[in-house]
């Protein structure tokens, strides 16, 4: 059986490669979702003016990986002290956003949150919003797998202080 989870964390290109290695991933698809306008384009979320964000959409198995082991690797490639964007990704469209499709999940996300703020590993508050899933559009086929598509461009977006944060905060 399988199900889903859908995560918002700055630029979807460098948030599916973490989730599309692990085991009992099945798919991850860039999109968008919160927003107001159906069916957006990447030029529309990018123009901050249908409310959406750029998100991940997973789709895995829970005898395999579990929902709250997914949030906590979401929770690894994010800053959850930054409401208005990721590292060099700046606007609503990035904001950090874990979107919860019922109350197990809720309660799930919810919990971690509370732990991430116990733990004081940030000296700032954990912002991150746990909202209710909203309608999910795929992004444009040229979104899709970006990091094996484009590895130096890749490599680039992700070095935009994404993985000295990563490397600084969560692999100490």
């Amino acid at each position: 059986m399988e199900d889903t989870a859908i995560f918002a964390g700055g630029c979807f290109w460098c948030m599916v490669k973490p989730f599309d290695e692990m085991p009992g991933i099945d798919k991850v698809v860039s999109g968008y979702t919160g927003g107001h306008v159906e069916n957006p384009t990447y030029e529309q979320v990018a123009s901050h003016t249908t409310g959406h964000t750029e998100a991940v959409k997973i789709t895995f198995d829970p005898e395999v990986i579990s929902y709250d082991k997914l949030v906590q690797i979401y929770w690894q490639q994010t800053d959850p002290t930054d409401a208005m964007g990721q590292f060099q990704d700046r606007g609503d469209n990035y904001r950090p956003v874990i979107y919860v499709k019922d109350e197990e999940q809720r309660k799930i996300a919810e919990k971690s949150k509370a732990e991430l703020q116990a733990s004081e590993m940030f000296d700032k508050p954990i912002v991150t919003k746990i909202e209710d899933v909203q309608p999910f559009y795929d992004a444009e086929e040229e979104h899709q797998e970006f990091y094996k598509k484009n590895p130096l461009r890749f490599q680039m977006e992700e070095m935009g202080g994404r993985s000295k944060f990563i490397d600084d905060h969560w692999n100490k």
